[in-house]
């Protein structure tokens, strides 16, 4: 608790958050650590005597992962027919607002008959997730998450390899072609750990349908629209504030 969440950095306790906002339940059964850039000296970091090494672990794992996601995400440009560092050249990536967030999902400790989720339903709200977990069941996604009822599928893991999530910026440069994953994870039988690596794009970027993207009988479903806005949106939302 000497390390709660400031400036979105740090912990988060049990029941925190909701981002299912449509329940009427209690918050998610997770507790959660939040590392931002490594540029802005907001993050909180316990004393090197405490956890020897653990900084600097997670800081090489940042620069690593963002490296992957850079990579990454020319692939996205190219399989658009854009150029390779269309990213780039959109100042998505000047200062990309990418987060380390290091999860624990405690095993079943609902004793009630209220149903209460690890993470309820919810896209991510950027460009890309890369997500590792620890092979314990539970990630959901849905494939069609605008159908009613929805189908959720179990996510299988897969030793050696990342899941990645598409999130909502990307669903809106795309105008739905690669779709936001709505997902959720139910709360384990046993205790569950996870990392997720959130990349968000540059906070003044504007992420507007591109033109490959749209026509006249496909025209831009969202509107234009600030990375940095979109974000504290979702995330008032989420917090309840």
């Amino acid at each position: 608790m000497k390390l709660v969440t400031k400036n979105h950095r740090g912990y988060t306790a049990l029941h925190a958050e909701k981002l299912d906002t449509t329940l009427t339940t209690r918050g998610d059964s997770k507790e959660s650590f939040y590392i931002g850039p490594l540029t802005d000296d907001l993050n909180q970091w316990p004393l090197e005597e405490d956890l020897p090494s653990w900084r600097c672990t997670m800081e090489t794992y940042h620069q690593k992962l963002l490296s992957a996601v850079t990579k990454l995400l020319s692939l996205i440009a190219l399989s658009l027919k854009l150029e390779e560092d269309f990213f780039e050249k959109v100042g998505a990536l000047i200062e990309p607002l990418a987060f380390i967030r290091l999860l624990h999902y405690p095993g079943d400790l609902n004793s009630s008959s209220e149903e209460i989720f690890g993470a309820s339903a919810h896209s991510d709200y950027g460009m890309v997730t890369l997500l590792v977990t620890d092979g314990v069941p539970g990630l959901q996604i849905c494939r069609e998450k605008s159908k009613q009822p929805r189908v959720w599928e179990d996510v299988p893991s897969m030793s050696g390899a990342f899941i990645v999530n598409i999130g909502d910026m990307m669903e809106g440069w795309t105008n739905g072609l690669f779709r936001s994953t709505l997902h959720r994870v139910l709360q384990p039988r046993q205790d569950c750990y996870s990392v997720a690596f959130f990349t968000n794009p540059s906070k003044d970027c504007i992420v507007e349908c591109l033109e490959s993207c749209c026509t006249e009988s496909c025209p831009p479903r969202f509107p234009p629209i600030k990375a940095i806005d979109y974000l504290e949106e979702r995330v008032r939302l989420t917090y309840g504030l």
